[in-house]
């Protein structure tokens, strides 16, 4: 008896077999989002950083307005000291240059302390409170004075060092810009002539 071939059509897989032919698709662990997380995080620091690199100190324009409060408690904003010529210093204790010009500005504000038209603010950059303090008793400083908490001031004005000098006008704009330490005669030839026209 002859054997006989049968040909059998292809029959279609089952759908169980059909899923498990079909690569798995992976779902993100908890980790790995941590880590996709971080990076995103990281980049934007590090484009923020790049950022802030090409910004200056403002020159001109109106002056950022800020709270502080002063080594003595008192709270204030820079804007309620509209109406005067404000000389607005960033200072650190461990400066050299600032303790250069430490004197110089004290003495400049002796000199317009009477007429009230001018206020002067100091404000202690990346500085230890109680070495901050010292440095003020240790010159004699009797202006306001404040702690630059968490460097927001400084990041306001994009300082780069110390000390800097910014001189703001009785309608709060900035007039001039001092990146270097300044004397007392130099302060009173920029002062004078704003408060003739003020």
């Amino acid at each position: 008896m002859a054997d006989t071939l049968t040909n059998h059509a292809p029959t279609a897989p089952e759908p169980a077999e059909t899923a498990a032919a079909e690569p798995s698709r992976r779902r993100l662990g908890p980790g790995t989002i941590a880590l996709i997380a971080a990076i995103v995080v990281a980049g934007a620091i590090i484009a923020l950083a790049l950022a802030r690199q090409g910004q200056t100190q403002p020159t001109g324009g109106a002056a950022a307005d800020f709270e502080f409060t002063t080594f003595d408690g008192e709270t204030m904003r820079l804007s309620d000291l509209r109406g005067k010529v404000v000389v607005m210093n960033f200072w650190a204790s461990w400066c050299g240059p600032c303790r250069d010009e430490a004197p110089e500005l004290q003495a400049a504000w002796e000199h317009y302390q009477v007429s009230g038209d001018v206020a002067f603010l100091g404000v202690a950059y990346a500085d230890n409170g109680p070495r901050s303090v010292a440095y003020l008793d240790e010159f004699g400083v009797t202006y306001l004075n404040a702690p630059d908490l968490g460097t927001r001031v400084s990041e306001l004005y994009h300082i780069q060092g110390v000390p800097e000098t910014f001189i703001i006008n009785q309608d709060g704009e900035i007039e001039q810009f001092i990146f270097a330490g300044i004397t007392s005669e130099g302060l009173r030839r920029i002062i004078d002539p704003l408060l003739q026209e003020g």
